[in-house]
């Protein structure tokens, strides 16, 4: 299967995407699958993963209502509060779904840098290590040590680092190093942690006029760090609006990704989330 391994729907008129700008006419709208569906005709793209957008269950149970009415939705990242305990019941109820895969606490957004390792969380990291499910690990570069220390306490858990960890691009395109210690920290993600990466939001970390070579030392050093069989491509469609289109960024990772065997290319683009998330 060819796989987009991280992708979006949602409404905003259900109310609980906080984050999203109201003023924002790419973002402050529906999405739905038929939306998506001609670009994965096109790019003979067999299925997705859509991930989670807004901090609350009922989105998850929206997002798995999307998935038992599509066939293109192989499987969907949850959410649940790690904040309570209670919401084990949830998260057991929702692993009783085929097409439930896993989690993903929005960290980028928690202002407290050392959240994900506080003790009265560690009930949900156990959890997802007992039911056998995914996390899906979303934070920025200053998260990297965390997750580093997090992923040695649960070796067990099944993680993917969502969007390179997302390197600050445009950073560098001013003049600073936003390369050097990002490397190395993705550097020791891949060698010290069974972690998986998604090759996926660069073009939102950049900045407006980026150009292909901005992004390639990132999607470079991935691909080198974690090796194909540890990383798959994702669209992160309709956020990647922002600053591409679904085509543009399909179409620059397949650049990214052309000195790679078939079957490696194969791996980055379905193999490795087939594999990761057990997609049938």
């Amino acid at each position: 299967m060819k796989i987009d391994a991280h992708q979006h729907f949602w409404q905003p008129a259900r109310g609980d995407y906080d984050w999203m700008p109201k003023d924002n006419a790419t973002l402050n709208r529906p999405y739905a699958p038929d939306d998506l569906a001609p670009k994965l005709t096109r790019h003979g793209i067999d299925g997705t993963v859509l991930v989670q957008a807004a901090a609350t269950v009922e989105e998850t149970e929206y997002m798995l209502g999307l998935a038992d009415a599509t066939p293109s939705i192989k499987g969907v990242v949850g959410w649940i509060n790690f904040e309570d305990p209670r919401q084990l019941s949830h998260l057991t109820r929702l692993t009783a779904h085929p097409k439930f895969l896993g989690v993903r606490p929005m960290i980028q957004d928690i202002p407290d840098i050392d959240w994900m390792l506080r003790d009265d969380l560690q009930w949900a990291y156990r959890a997802i290590v007992d039911l056998d499910l995914t996390f899906d690990a979303l934070g920025f570069p200053q998260h990297i040590p965390n997750f580093l220390t997090l992923m040695k306490r649960y070796p067990d858990m099944r993680v993917v680092y969502d969007h390179c960890m997302k390197p600050h691009i445009r950073d560098q395109r001013a003049g600073k190093d936003a390369f050097s210690d990002w490397a190395r920290g993705i550097s020791r993600l891949a060698e010290e942690t069974e972690g998986y990466c998604k090759l996926s939001g660069l073009v939102t970390e950049a900045d407006d006029g980026w150009q292909a070579d901005d992004l390639r030392p990132f999607a470079l050093h991935i691909l080198g760090a974690f090796g194909a069989g540890r990383v798959m491509w994702g669209s992160d469609w309709p956020v990647c609006k922002l600053q591409a289109t679904y085509d543009d960024w399909h179409d620059l990772a397949t650049r990214f990704t052309a000195h790679l065997t078939p079957d490696e290319r194969a791996d980055v683009f379905g193999g490795t989330a087939a594999r990761f998330y057990r997609l049938g």
